[in-house]
Order: C-alpha cells, then structure tokens, then sequence
C-alpha cells in the first residue's frame, strides 16, 4: 500500500517498484493498493478501491486518510492476506492497523524519511497496532523509537540499487573538473538553496566550478531566480535515470544539503547511493545521513545541516584534493556494492517474519 506509484517521481515511488518486482521474482503473489501513478510491474494485481461514505467525509481533511480508508475497506471484502505492507506514516496507520488486527493480518509500516512532529498522540496510537517496520535510515528509525516503538521490532536499512546496470557504466575515466551535481525534487526538504550560495561563494575564488541539480518540484521558479543568468548553475529538470547516471559519471563531487522540517525529513537518500556506486565523492548534510546502509564515515564526508560556512569548507576541501576524491571514490563503490535490491528484498522478506510472530503471539495470548 503507497499513496503514490510510478509514474509519479520520487524516492518511495522507486522503492515500491523495485521492491514488487524482486518479491514477484521470489514468487511472492503481490497486490498493489495506490492512488497516485499508474505504473504496476507485470504479474502483479491491483487491490480495487472505491469511495466510501467514510472516505468521502475524510477526503475534506486529507486524501491520503480518504485513500486509506477506502483500502481498510477493500481489505474487508478481499480474501484474507498473508501480510499488509504500507509505506505510509501514522496518518494510514492509524486506518489501517485496527483492520488488520480485527482481520488477523500482520501489518508491516516502511517509515522513507523522518517523521512529522504533530499529531504525536494520535501517531504513538496508531503506531502501537503496527506488528513491524522498516525505516529507511537512522533517524526514521530514532523517530520510531520516540514514539514507542519496540526497537527489536524496528530494521534500519536503505533503499537497493541496481547495481547490475549501475557496475555496466562503472566509474567515469574522468571527471568534468569543478563539476557539482544535486539530484533530488525541488522541494524545501532538500534545501538546493543552500548548494546553490554555496557554489555562488566558492566561484569567487574558484570560477570554473558549476552546479547542476536534476529533479522537478515546487521550488523550481525560486530556484531559478536564484540561480541567475550567467549559467553556472542549471536546473536541468527531472531526466531519465540513465540521463542522471550519466550526470554522475560526470560530475567531481554530489551534494545533498537535505534539512529537517517540521512536516518530514530525509531518510536515506538513494541518489546519494547511486553517486557512490558510480565512484562519485558524495557530500550530504547530516541530516541526509547514510547511516546505516554505509557504515564506512570515510566513504563520504557530511557538514553540518543547513551551515552555509561548512558546506563552503568542506566542498572547497574535496575539490581541492585529489588524493582524497580518489579515496573517497574507491571506498563509496566498495560500501554500495551490498545495497543491491536483491539482497534488500532478501532482508524485508525475513523482516515479515517479526510481524508473523507477532500474530502469532498475539492468537496464542487470547
């Protein structure tokens, strides 16, 4: 279950595809409930949903308690499920999870970013019928935690890379120099303003140096007014994956300068994984940590989140030092070559087995 699918662009989007397809290869029988998108992998069903009197009179609140309404609904008049998967937050949970209890399905909850910080009542409510949860990243996982989630209960990992088409391109033979890259959707969230002074101040003593951030959103026409006329900073829009592979191939140095907000956060972002499986010296603020999935803090270099003077030194320092961009590549493409799907999905199926047991456990006590 995920609000939106493929085609619509963004990180979970992604997950969710990739995730479906490797648990379809397993064997698996795979469902998808979604409202946005209309991507859905071949051999995979989709789980009808319709309006509800009680989804019509949420849908004047939030669509995205609307929709989770109308899939309790449609898992009500379904066949009895195995597992529930949602990628979602407390908002679906809260629908969700007393459902499933009543109907005796696990419920697994994958947490993408950082949770939001209202609600906190309502959220520890609703994440107490959740059976298990995967955060993507240390600090969904803390998040987690905060609102009493059993820690045991929690697996903190990362999205997968394809790292079969990503090992075909392979590192660049060479770099453009002074070439910086951001992906990510041009959102608050992922504070490209920041990169962008950044790059502003370090082109006074450094004019070669360029940026490029590929990914669409909402802070395009601000950005770009920002960015000036001179064209030493592009927003080049959302491109193909192989467009942005071969972007990253290119580039010196990745920045993410991701920041906390009071409605979400950075999990761990997946572009930032990619530029490391390509050989790319990745730079990412800390609240774009890539803890766990890359337990190695020397494959990549962090400032601090929303510093302006940091992000200058540390980019400054990278640029300036090839021994250590060359460092930093070799130990990035060793650190991403475990992150391949295969071995996530690996992981989230042995992770549905907490959320069995719990059922069990839970039948066992009545």
């Amino acid at each position: 279950m995920s609000y939106r699918v493929l085609s619509e662009q963004g990180g979970k989007e992604r997950h969710v595809d990739c995730l479906t397809r490797e648990q379809l290869k397993r064997g698996h029988e795979v469902a998808l409930a979604f409202r946005r998108g209309d991507t859905v992998p071949k051999g995979a069903t989709v789980l009808p949903i319709r309006p509800t009197m009680l989804s019509r009179a949420l849908a004047a609140r939030s669509d995205v308690l609307a929709f989770a309404a109308e899939v309790a609904q449609a898992l009500r008049n379904a066949g009895q499920a195995d597992l529930v998967h949602l990628h979602g937050d407390h908002v679906e949970a809260a629908i969700l999870g007393p459902v499933c209890r009543r109907r005796g399905i696990p419920l697994v909850l994958t947490v993408h970013g950082a949770l939001a910080r209202r609600h906190r009542q309502i959220a520890r409510r609703a994440m107490g019928k959740v059976d298990a949860f995967i955060a993507l990243g240390s600090r969904p996982m803390c998040d987690l935690v905060a609102l009493g989630a059993d820690p045991h209960r929690i697996l903190t990992t990362s999205s997968g890379l394809d790292l079969a088409i990503l090992s075909r391109l392979g590192s660049a033979a060479a770099r453009d120099p002074g070439l910086i890259v951001s992906v990510g959707s041009l959102d608050p969230v992922k504070n490209h303003e920041l990169v962008i002074e950044a790059v502003r101040l370090i082109r006074l003593t450094r004019p070669e140096v360029r940026l490029v951030i590929a990914g669409d959103g909402p802070e395009r026409s601000r950005l770009s007014r920002l960015s000036g006329a001179d064209g030493a900073i592009e927003l080049v829009g959302q491109l193909p994956r192989d467009e942005v592979y071969g972007l990253l191939r290119r580039a010196q140095v990745f920045v993410l300068a991701s920041r906390r907000l009071p409605g979400k956060g950075e999990g761990v972002p997946t572009a930032a994984l990619e530029a490391l499986a390509l050989g790319t010296p990745v730079i990412v603020s800390s609240e774009a940590s890539l803890d766990p999935a890359v337990p190695d803090s020397e494959a990549y270099c962090t400032f601090e989140s929303g510093s302006l003077d940091d992000l200058v030194s540390v980019l400054g320092a990278v640029l300036d030092d090839e021994e250590k961009r060359n460092r930093m590549s070799a130990r990035g493409m060793q650190a991403a070559a475990s992150l391949n799907w295969p071995t996530v999905a690996s992981r989230v199926e042995e992770w549905y087995q907490v959320a069995l047991d719990a059922i069990q456990l839970r039948n066992r006590g009545r």
